[in-house]
């Protein structure tokens, strides 16, 4: 098989690389990741300008009709900037939630303006309580005249303080942990009732928990069928976890690049690090992780947009575990290899390290997906 970028991937990937070289230096990721907004609203603005904020949707709303591969191609670039804007967020998850299960208004309402990076969404799927099952919900919607009265509480939103449209989960019929039942609602996020609690995330981005009590929405808020949404939401997960799997190849990429730089240029005994024949077995260790993560990561993205079946989940799962795994291990090795200088604030490889770490837990661990992995096979 020809794992080799088109002509048109490839110009995409190398659009991306130039503009994340150019505007996201490691000195300014800082300052972004510190200031009140958390990332740079100038470089979500070139995202928007440049179409890239437009790739997955279909060309019939505005996009480009971009498949898997697009999107990977633009998410691993994300990744080796350490980019903190919430585009996974925005156009992944909130954008492939609109498109696959709004209604003709909601889609010509917002997709357009999540592709020209007018407007930000943030997507809570998660609560307190859940871990990462995404059937576990307690957040309650009931029919309340011609909409509807929320209640509860959904978790760690990253991007959510920014947002100007959330959309979450909530049970409309069912018991908290019942696959049917769940629904799809968009929330003004200044609407009465909707209150954000932000805090910053380890990996310097920053998150909010949102509380809803008696949020009354209209029934235009409900996106696709009342309680059938479940599989929609396991769906765009699927499709989030594989542009995770992509963004962490990117920081792996990086990792190790500084790393092998690190080992060519620190020197002991009066040679580099680099030749003593234990650290190059651990660059070799760290390079072949690397591989086997690339390669999960295309067919992660390969089969991202596929119909739902037991064999795409199957698929993702086996890719969101090994990125899990490959990720902890060339962040360990890599601190070990720096020796103290990896662990400090104002060298981008613990930053690295910090979002391995985070994309290992977002949308399930690898050990949650060893475990669905196993479950799939054995219901094969």
């Amino acid at each position: 098989m020809d794992f080799r970028l088109n002509e048109e991937q490839q110009m995409l990937q190398d659009t991306v690389a130039r503009l994340v070289r150019g505007e996201y230096e490691f000195e300014k990721r800082l300052k972004y990741s510190e200031s009140e907004l958390g990332f740079s609203e100038d470089f979500w603005k070139q995202l928007g300008e440049l179409g890239l904020c437009a790739v997955p949707f279909p060309e019939e709303l505005g996009g480009f009709g971009g498949s898997g591969v697009d999107v990977q191609s633009v998410m691993t670039e994300l990744g080796r900037g350490l980019c903190l804007e919430p585009y996974m967020q925005t156009v992944i998850l909130g954008g492939g939630i609109i498109s696959q299960a709004g209604s003709d208004s909601q889609k010509e309402d917002w997709l357009g303006r999540i592709a020209t990076g007018e407007l930000k969404v943030a997507v809570g799927l998660q609560e307190p309580q859940s871990h990462y099952n995404l059937n576990d919900v307690e957040t309650r919607a009931k029919k309340s005249g011609d909409g509807y009265t929320l209640n509860g509480r959904k978790g760690v939103l990253i991007g959510g303080h920014a947002a100007g449209l959330i959309i979450v989960s909530a049970r409309t019929s069912g018991d908290s942990r019942d696959a049917d039942g769940l629904s799809l609602f968009a929330i003004d996020p200044e609407a009465a009732g909707v209150d954000r609690r932000t805090y910053p995330t380890m990996d310097g981005a920053k998150g909010c928990d949102v509380f809803l009590k008696d949020v009354k929405v209209g029934a235009d808020a409900l996106i696709g069928t009342e309680g059938k949404a479940g599989d929609v939401i396991q769906y765009q997960a699927g499709r989030a976890m594989a542009a995770l799997c992509a963004e962490a190849v990117g920081a792996m990429e990086e990792s190790i690049k500084l790393t092998l730089e690190y080992l060519k240029t620190r020197k002991q005994f009066g040679v580099p690090i680099g030749k003593f024949q234990v650290l190059q077995h651990r660059m070799v260790d760290m390079s072949s992780e690397l591989e086997q993560a690339r390669s999960a990561s295309i067919l992660a993205a390969s089969v991202a947009n596929d119909e739902a079946s037991d064999e795409r989940t199957r698929t993702l799962a086996a890719a969101k575990n090994i990125i899990g795994r490959a990720g902890q291990h060339i962040s360990e090795q890599a601190i070990q290899l720096h020796g103290g200088i990896g662990m400090t604030w104002e060298y981008s490889l613990a930053h690295y390290a910090k979002r391995l770490i985070m994309i290992n837990h977002q949308l399930g661990d690898d050990d949650h997906h060893l475990e669905a992995y196993a479950g799939l096979l054995q219901a094969s």
